[in-house]
């Protein structure tokens, strides 16, 4: 396992954190913390859970304690209490604990190898012991999984899209191309309709 291969690792963790956070620009309090799906999901709850994912994963995975207290990632009071921000809980809070997180997660990868042992303390026995090149990958696989919900969520919210701040990779910009296409997609699935 190569320093290259680490170097790649480490950029797409890091394009999905950014992609991430970049969902909350522009957002009042309101609509960052707003419930969009029937399950609750919003865009500040799913930074608060990717901030215990990294500290367990990074952190707790390999004996790499983190200096400050997470209460929604270290107690098991309410269930979901990570997918959402309490009124006390401001959003500076959650992003700067994020990005405290992330750091500790970055020199864990700097400092130790892609093959390093690790156990993960809430997975069945036969498959806790880990590596941290499996550990990068899977927190990886999880934050995209969390970025698509996130690009979603934002789309409702205010039709703003696209993967990156200087990126949107959308075929169009246009907002009368986005009403046709809809509409003829719309009318291919009635032709479904039962």
């Amino acid at each position: 396992m190569t320093d290259s291969m680490k170097a790649d690792l480490q950029r797409y963790l890091q394009a999905g954190r950014d992609a991430i956070l970049w969902k909350l620009d522009g957002l009042s309090e309101y609509n960052i913390r707003r419930p969009m799906t029937s399950t609750g999901t919003n865009l500040l709850g799913l930074v608060k859970h990717l901030t215990a994912v990294e500290l367990g994963y990074f952190s707790w995975t390999f004996d790499r304690p983190f200096q400050e207290r997470v209460p929604w990632a270290e107690d098991a009071a309410e269930l979901n209490s990570d997918m959402w921000a309490t009124p006390d809980e401001s959003t500076e809070y959650v992003v700067g604990l994020y990005k405290k997180i992330w750091a500790q997660s970055d020199a864990t990868i700097a400092t130790l190898p892609l093959d390093a042992a690790g156990r993960v303390p809430h997975w069945p026995e036969d498959r806790a012991h880990v590596t941290l090149h499996r550990i990068i990958v899977h927190v990886i696989a999880d934050m995209d999984r969390h970025a698509g919900h996130a690009d979603i969520v934002r789309e409702l919210i205010d039709g703003s899209v696209g993967l990156t701040h200087g990126n949107d990779n959308m075929a169009s910009d246009d907002a009368q191309y986005w009403s046709e296409y809809r509409d003829r997609l719309e009318g291919a699935a009635r032709r479904f309709q039962r």
